[in-house]
């Protein structure tokens, strides 16, 4: 199976379970249905800790925490909520790295940012995508992970967020073994183009906020050009 494969069992993955959220449904039964169904679309194992879906919602999107440490809460979804999903499929040792942050209104999910009533949240997606849009901006072959580590938690600060992840990065490298990962953090002077694929997964919020926000794509570079997998 290629990358894309299973990159896109984890697209599918998020597809699927915004048709099955609804108010008083269990994080756990969230998490459950994301793992079955990536299982039936092909996955064989979860690389990430063997944690296959990663929920959170309401208070708890400001978490960042590492699989070793992860334990999905029984928290139920109200109607109107925020759910962040970060989903880790494998097949043959390659893996899928796909997040994504999801509003619930008036229970039902609100695909269109813009739709979005609630202007915390809606303000928190739309620099998600700023920042994968500024990413596709600036990134070069020759950008270091270290240059886009400044330069992206840079732009978070100065619109007026926080970097909310554990150990202060943005993303890693797509490899074999987990242990085997370069981050983008300050000190990696590596290449971009020096890995054959990497996430970028920003996990923000607004100092003193109660909610966070996470956006992550694999991208990679084909014959100098930069792309999302």
């Amino acid at each position: 199976m290629e990358y894309s494969e299973v990159q896109k069992i984890a697209k599918d993955t998020i597809e699927y379970i915004k048709n099955e959220l609804h108010a008083g449904m269990k994080l756990t039964d969230v998490r459950r249905l994301c793992e079955e169904k990536m299982l039936a679309l092909g996955a064989d194992s979860f690389w990430y800790w063997d944690v296959g879906a990663f929920v959170f919602s309401g208070v708890e999107t400001t978490v960042s925490v590492s699989g070793r440490e992860y334990v999905t809460s029984d928290r139920l979804i109200a109607a109107d909520d925020i759910i962040t999903i970060d989903l880790s499929p494998q097949c043959g040792n390659i893996w899928g790295d796909y997040a994504r942050t999801i509003i619930l209104e008036n229970g039902g999910v609100v695909d269109d940012i813009n739709s979005i009533r609630n202007s915390e949240w809606r303000n928190g997606l739309l620099m998600e995508e700023e920042l994968h849009a500024e990413l596709l901006r600036f990134a070069t072959p020759q950008t270091t992970f270290e240059e886009l580590y400044f330069h992206i938690n840079q732009l978070i600060t100065d619109r007026g967020f926080i970097n909310l992840d554990f150990l202060g990065n943005i993303g890693h490298s797509i490899v074999k073994d987990k242990n085997d990962r370069i981050y983008t953090e300050k000190g990696n002077t590596a290449l971009l183009s020096s890995v054959d694929f990497f996430t970028f997964e920003p996990h923000i919020s607004v100092k003193g906020s109660k909610y966070g926000y996470k956006k992550e794509n694999i991208y990679y570079f084909a014959d100098g050009v930069f792309k999302e997998l």
